[in-house]
């Protein structure tokens, strides 16, 4: 049975707007139960520990799915989220593979956490999945590989787009850009139209572009666990 470890943000505030932000619901509960019901055991952490945030948008009625609902109404799973691990209380020794959640609030806390990047690091020294969607890919860009380079570098990468964030009129909030930060970085970084469900796997390195393509992303980081059983 997989264990795979779930990284969610900590951090609540969307810039100087005065509105609150966090991760995103969708791209937590989708995968959340492609794990479960595939008999994945599940842990949670986020940098500070105890209850990450969750952006108050992410729970308007419009962006509620199947799996958000299935979530909101299961117990055992929010017992999960309110008591979430300390992230540099954790070792990549004790899971198969990591997933990070999207929302705005990794922008903040996860693109430059020392726990968030050793761990990284050490999943993919290890040769397991590392895996990331919508904002949540920018918690890799400052992960480096055993040779001192970028992992993200001349690998195939999604994660939110420029666009996206200009239809959602945060441009000017955000302190980086998923897409400009992952080209910077020397990722070969690719999308599809605003919305549409995109991902990219190269190796163990699996990213998705945004909250419709979170689903998809749990399931290939389940294939690239099932072919190195």
């Amino acid at each position: 049975m997989a264990n795979i470890l779930v990284v969610l943000t900590s951090h609540n505030q969307l810039g100087d707007t005065g509105h609150q932000t966090g991760f995103w619901l969708e791209e937590l509960a989708a995968p959340y139960y492609v794990f479960k019901d595939a008999g994945a055991e599940l842990t949670l952490a986020s940098p500070e520990g105890g209850q990450p945030p969750l952006d108050p948008k992410s729970d308007d009625p419009d962006a509620q799915t199947e799996a958000t609902r299935r979530f909101k109404a299961d117990s055992d799973a929010n017992v999960e989220l309110a008591a979430t691990a300390r992230l540099d209380s954790l070792s990549a020794r004790d899971f198969d593979a990591v997933f990070y959640p999207g929302g705005h609030g990794p922008l903040w806390d996860l693109v430059d956490n020392e726990a968030s990047i050793r761990l990284i690091e050490d999943f993919w020294a290890s040769n397991k999945p590392v895996s990331a969607v919508c904002h949540a890919p920018i918690a890799l860009v400052n992960a480096k590989d055993e040779n001192g380079e970028n992992i993200v570098k001349n690998r195939e990468v999604t994660g939110f787009t420029n666009s996206e964030e200009e239809a959602v009129g945060l441009t000017k909030v955000v302190p980086l850009l998923v897409e400009d930060t992952m080209t910077a970085r020397g990722a070969k970084y690719s999308k599809v139209d605003d919305w549409q469900s995109h991902t990219c796997q190269d190796g163990n390195l699996i990213t998705g572009q945004n909250p419709a393509s979170s689903e998809a992303v749990a399931k290939l980081v389940l294939a690239a666990l099932e072919r190195q059983r």
